[in-house]
């Protein structure tokens, strides 16, 4: 978001039903965010959603959807982006019922993570400039930012759901755990749901979560860690404190948690935009693919993706849309002897 005399955004209200909100409740507020460009909302969103079939993140082509929780009353958030990439532009709409004067607070607090709006990425634009793979991608996707997960449990229960099983069946996964766990709301003839809480979660015995689909270990695993923070017991906002190697030693310490899920937190958990979560077999592919690459990659990726520091977990991003927008023809000529090189 724009940065003007030291505040870290920029947003205005849009309608009298959110002035009224200084007083008191009210049942709906709308008010406009001007985030730091370039932005596009829709590249972001389907970053974040990952896959179409996301019932918890929910898009139309227009209109970014999602329930939140304030003041444990589910608040149905909607986000359009009304001016271009260059100036960009959102207007945002919350309803619910008696909305407290903090759900504004709440919602920008939520979406500056979901959509990461108020990240600067000038050098990643300015190295991709002279390089012949970043560029492809800078130019491609311009507008994107890197989206993370409003919370560390919500990025750990998203990880433990997407282990060892395909990116599609990982999303069924969370789409049955919100519908049976979170309170939702009608949304235009179709019920959405929020993301599940600790406390929700909590609940749950191990044999629950094996009912919506879940592996017993992966059941046990999430138990444990909600019941954990939802007494207390774990605070993971520690990990906004330390370096990289003692995050991943820190959550690798957890139950359930290997390399892949400590270093996909790293990155779409905490928004540490130079982690390429190196297990993960798909990004390896795409990486791979994208270069022209003959040879398969293996965990050790950081030869390959050296040159690109620190930006690696933009590149992951990158890839990720990449395959989602069904780009994976042959590489450039340029690009191929880039990744030939790396290899050297």
């Amino acid at each position: 978001m724009s940065v003007e005399a030291g505040r870290a955004c920029d947003w205005s209200a849009a309608s009298s039903s959110e002035q009224c909100a200084a007083a008191g409740a009210t049942d709906s507020l709308t008010f406009q965010v001007k985030p730091v460009p370039p932005f596009r909302l829709d590249l972001t969103v389907q970053a974040l959603r990952r896959r179409a079939i996301n019932a918890i993140d929910r898009w139309n082509c227009t209109t970014y959807r999602r329930i939140l929780v304030v003041d444990g009353r589910p608040l149905g958030i909607e986000v359009v982006q009304i001016a271009p990439s260059e100036r960009p532009r959102l207007q945002v709409t919350a309803r619910g019922s008696s909305l407290p004067p903090s759900a504004r607070l709440a919602v920008i607090s939520a979406l500056s993570r979901l959509l990461g709006f108020d990240r600067r990425l000038d050098d990643f634009y300015a190295a991709a400039a002279d390089d012949p793979g970043l560029d492809q991608f800078a130019r491609r996707f311009r507008g994107l930012k890197p989206p993370r997960f409003p919370t560390v449990f919500e990025a750990l229960i998203n990880a433990f759901a997407c282990q060892q099983v395909t990116l599609s069946l990982g999303i069924q996964l969370l789409n049955r755990l919100a519908a049976a766990c979170a309170p939702g709301l009608d949304v235009q003839g179709d019920r959405a749901h929020a993301f599940p809480s600790p406390d929700a979660l909590a609940r749950l015995e191990p044999d629950e979560f094996r009912a919506l689909g879940f592996s017993r270990q992966k059941g046990a695993a999430m138990v444990e860690l909600a019941r954990a923070v939802a007494g207390g017991r774990l605070d993971l906002d520690e990990l906004e404190e330390l370096d990289d190697a003692a995050a991943v030693a820190w959550l690798r310490s957890l139950r359930g948690v290997g390399r892949w899920t400590a270093e996909y937190v790293l990155l779409r958990g905490l928004g540490r935009l130079h982690v390429f979560p190196g297990d993960d077999v798909g990004a390896r592919n795409g990486l791979q693919h994208w270069l022209g690459i003959l040879e398969p990659l293996d965990y050790d990726v950081r030869r390959v993706l050296a040159r690109w520091q620190p930006f690696q977990g933009l590149v992951y991003l990158h890839l990720l849309l990449w395959g989602l927008h069904s780009e994976h023809g042959k590489p450039t000529a340029k690009v191929r002897r880039l990744g030939n090189r790396m290899l050297r």
